[in-house]
């Protein structure tokens, strides 16, 4: 049995649902781990229950000696490995999201540990994770010989199974030192309602054959029935139709959702090193020839201005 912590993310008092699948790893093959779900945000007591259901015995509620632990990435991850060293924690895990991408650095940097970003499947016992090497092409198994093991996992890459057990709250103070580091003064919030890509369980993406940026109109309203995001292709991307925080690929963002729509996207190699481990991926295209068909699970030849009307009535 290994003493496992997650680094639990919220957002707007939630809990991500992609942390459930890290919880799912944590548990290790034969689930008899020890799981510690490590919260630096929201309300741990109002938070326990849904954190059960998926095997977590002991809730840390992790806060600053003093200083503001919000304003302060330093000091977040400082905090969370002094967690670590104070419930003789042997794996701290993560999502591999722009939170976790960061602290996970510090603390690697600061404990002077190897880290094993990005994720597909986790294997706690044997210290191992497997993740995408060559844009795709090939997959790693890599190993950390240290006491501590840390790693990020690319959301939805796991498929989240619930456990339920009784747990407890656990309150922790770290005694960090404030770093002249990077100090957060203000949050702006972009796109407001819409999923993150990184995080999205469903995904449309739009590629050069959307001919306009208004005709992503089409693409968000198909997506609002299916609670999915809406993406794009480097194509669409560099033709002005959408901006780059939209872009899936080598190029922008790695997403590995349960479904994956590609609406008149080519299927570059770029573009599927970003969209691989996507659980079902349907291509829509007028093309038969078109690269996209061949690492498809389902294919549509027809165009995307028939289709996805279509696909939005039968919704409805």
């Amino acid at each position: 049995m290994t003493r496992t912590g997650v680094l639990i993310e919220t957002g707007e008092g939630k809990i991500k649902e992609t942390n459930f699948g890290v919880l799912t790893a944590a548990r290790g093959k034969g689930g008899d781990n020890e799981v510690y779900a490590l919260l630096i945000d929201g309300d741990a007591e109002a938070l326990k229950a849904e954190l059960c259901k998926f095997g977590v015995q002991k809730v840390i509620a992790v806060s600053l000696a003093s200083g503001d632990l919000a304003a302060s990435p330093e000091a977040q991850a400082g905090a969370i490995a002094a967690a670590a060293k104070e419930y003789d924690l042997k794996a701290v895990m993560g999502l591999a999201s722009t939170i976790g991408r960061d602290l996970f650095a510090r603390m690697a940097a600061s404990l002077d540990l190897p880290l094993i970003s990005d994720c597909i499947s986790v294997d706690i016992d044997e210290k191992s994770g497997v993740k995408s090497h060559f844009s795709g092409k090939t997959f790693a198994t890599v190993k950390v010989d240290a006491d501590l093991m840390l790693c990020t996992v690319r959301p939805n890459a796991i498929e989240a199974v619930e456990a339920p057990v009784d747990g407890e709250v656990l309150s922790f103070s770290a005694t960090v030192a404030d770093g002249a580091g990077v100090k957060i003064i203000e949050r702006k919030k972009g796109d407001g309602g819409k999923i993150d890509l990184t995080e999205a369980p469903v995904i449309l993406t739009g590629g050069r054959a959307i001919k306009s940026a208004e005709n992503f109109t089409m693409l968000e309203e198909c997506a609002a029935l299916l609670g999915a995001a809406v993406g794009a292709s480097r194509a669409a991307v560099d033709a002005g139709y959408a901006p780059h925080a939209m872009q899936v690929g080598q190029t922008g963002k790695t997403v590995g959702p349960k479904l994956y729509l590609a609406c008149g996207v080519s299927g570059a190699v770029q573009h599927f090193a970003g969209m691989k481990t996507s659980k079902v991926i349907v291509g829509i295209n007028t093309d038969k020839d078109a690269p996209i068909f061949a690492k498809s699970d389902y294919g549509i030849i027809g165009d995307i201005f028939e289709v996805i009307p279509a696909l939005t009535e039968a919704l409805k």
